[in-house]
């Protein structure tokens, strides 16, 4: 049972947290920008469980639809799946579950809210299948990840207003950000066994195109936060971003992979600055 217990803990990726953390982070960002600085507490705790839930459901589904990649790779051929710990049916099984018990918790918001999660439970499903048809699967998981952020606005204010777009867009580049850095780990098992991925669309350009991005993510928060009013502890919060991403660039200078999972893990950080940020610009709002 507790062999059992364990496989269903690493299908989900409970013992591997940063997924929950990165889609966690945007999802506070805009909770906070939305109720101003006093978000609803109950939408805090719905949101959070839902983040924890949804990436968990995200895991099975996607270890479900990489059963025949997963045992080629060496980096995943130890997931329970791939490995043959767990049945295929049981992934379904607990991605449904999973997927059930978060549209419950969306129920316990409004109408709008629940009609964008629809959307957002397409995209989470339809991502594990996306690097067969796409060289930019990182997109779609952006976009998956992103929908979180018109959801907590609608959930807060009952509406969708421009930031919240806005926002959406900066969540998804920084999506793009951090899982091209994720696949440049994984880029010579991918080309070898036909998947796609923005690592290897981009080629040796990649670190051009990823510090490209990366600035076009540090100007849409700025703007975010012009158009939020923020400033002050926001503003340095930024500048800690925009250092962290240097030392991102600095770790994936040789492409070595273990150095572009650190750079991916420390994505949660930047995440962590920029929520931080946020919150200490509206308590010094008094």
């Amino acid at each position: 049972m507790r062999a059992r217990l364990d496989a269903y803990v690493r299908l989900v990726r409970l013992d591997r947290p940063i997924g929950i953390w990165l889609l966690l982070w945007p999802t506070l960002w805009a909770l906070w920008i939305a109720g101003e600085g006093r978000p609803e507490p109950r939408l805090v705790l719905i949101f959070t469980l839902g983040v924890v839930l949804m990436r968990s459901a995200g895991c099975a589904i996607n270890d479900w639809a990489d059963r025949g990649f997963d045992p080629h790779v060496a980096r995943t051929r130890t997931r329970p799946l791939a490995a043959g710990e767990i049945a295929p049916g049981e992934a379904l099984a607990v991605f449904a579950l999973l997927a059930l018990l978060a549209f419950g918790l969306v129920l316990l918001t409004n109408r709008l809210t629940i009609l964008l999660s629809l959307a957002a439970a397409a995209l989470a499903a339809t991502y594990p299948f996306a690097k067969r048809w796409t060289w930019m699967p990182q997109v779609h998981l952006g976009a998956a990840f992103g929908f979180a952020v018109p959801m907590a606005f609608a959930a807060q204010t009952g509406a969708v207003p421009r930031l919240a777009w806005l926002l959406f867009v900066v969540t998804l580049l920084w999506a793009v950000i951090y899982d091209t850095m994720y696949a440049m780990a994984d880029r010579e098992d991918d080309r070898r066994i036909g998947v796609r991925s923005t690592a290897l669309l981009f080629g040796e350009a990649d670190r051009l195109i990823l510090a490209v991005l990366q600035g076009v993510f540090l100007l849409g928060l700025l703007l975010v936060g012009r158009l939020a009013g923020l400033d002050g502890y926001y503003h340095l919060g930024l500048a800690v971003a925009a250092a962290l991403f240097l030392y991102q660039q600095y770790l994936i200078r040789d492409r070595d992979p273990a150095a572009c999972i650190q750079a991916f893990l420390n994505n949660h950080w930047l995440g962590m600055a920029v929520f931080v940020a946020i919150l200490l610009d509206y308590l010094g709002r008094g």
